[in-house]
């Protein structure tokens, strides 16, 4: 998690300090002594996830993180950025091709096509974010309207 600092300068105490608030908020405070290689995919995640908001981003950008995870463990990941996000006031543009994380995560949707924006629209959904949301009407219909565009109909 420290070596994006090490880099750059000196590790302080302070330093070590915050990564393990991170760890702990991330779950993974008793692992704090391992190497990558000795987490699973989902631990790396978190990690990776801890380690760049160890540099206080106002902004992340975010390129598929979660595509090689299990179902599960993408849902608890996409759970924890929600929440580091909303503690530290980040804003995330999240790109991947996952409709259902798409809507889960967004406060808006833009569907590319040729690299240009095709379609874009505001996601009504409340805040805190629930795993029941997945399963609500409004949730399933956004989808499907996502999968329409995507399919190249116009709406």
């Amino acid at each position: 998690m420290l070596l994006p600092i090490k880099l750059k300068r000196k590790i302080r105490s302070e330093d070590m300090e915050q990564a393990m608030e991170y760890l702990e908020l991330v779950g993974l405070a008793s692992y704090r002594d391992c190497y990558p290689l000795q987490l699973s995919g989902g631990q790396q995640s978190r990690v990776a996830l801890a380690r760049a908001l160890m540099q206080k981003p106002s902004l992340l950008f975010l390129d598929e993180p979660f595509a090689a995870l299990d179902a599960i463990t993408r849902e608890e990941l996409q759970d924890d950025l929600l929440r580091m996000c909303n503690m530290h006031n980040i804003t995330v543009l999240f790109i991947t091709h996952d409709i259902a994380e798409a809507v889960y995560l967004s406060d808006k949707i833009a569907v590319m096509a040729h690299g240009e924006i095709v379609y874009q629209t505001p996601i009504m959904l409340e805040r805190p974010r629930r795993m029941e949301m997945r399963y609500e009407t409004y949730f399933n219909e956004l989808c499907f309207t996502l999968r329409q565009v995507m399919n190249g109909e116009r709406l």
